[in-house]
């Protein structure tokens, strides 16, 4: 079976709801004795596995970050752009610099493949599908005619 982010973030939310409705039973949320009681708390058990399924809440967000941190794959498209601006680079003497903003880099970026986070599904006309960058959906959007463009994080269970 393979994990997917969004099944982590399921149990996620499943053990925030758990830990609010546990600190609801038990009179609020977890330290010290109810009411300031000094009677000692005969619900410190049930306090205290709220205060483990709220960690492991936590835990479970960082692991579904950082599983699709490693599942984003690169837009791979044989030439770079600036991420934010698209196809608005100039190179000479091995730099790069983008027209618009300015950003540079200490390579000939329009000379290599594009290493940004593939973000977005744009299907064709014919069916075909390519995974593109933020800034190379810039240029395609405005010289593919007819064609989808789909977030993958929008696209339910294929974001890797």
């Amino acid at each position: 079976m393979t994990v997917t982010p969004e099944q982590l973030r399921a149990l996620a939310i499943r053990a925030e709801a758990l830990t609010a409705e546990v600190w609801e039973l038990c009179g609020g949320s977890p330290g010290g004795y109810p009411g300031g009681s000094p009677e000692p708390d005969p619900l410190v058990e049930a306090r205290q596995a709220a205060g483990w399924l709220a960690r492991a809440a936590e835990d479970l967000q960082r692991a579904a970050a950082e599983l699709a941190r490693l599942r984003v794959q690169p837009c791979g498209l044989p030439w770079a752009v600036c991420p934010e601006h698209g196809n608005t680079l100039s190179s000479r003497a091995g730099l790069s610099e983008c027209r618009v903003c300015h950003r540079t880099w200490s390579y000939d970026r329009p000379g290599r493949p594009c290493e940004e986070p593939a973000t977005w599904k744009v299907i064709d006309r014919a069916g075909t599908v390519t995974r593109m960058c933020d800034g190379h959906v810039l240029g395609a959007r405005a010289a593919v005619q007819g064609a989808t463009f789909v977030r993958i994080d929008q696209v339910a269970g294929q974001a890797g």
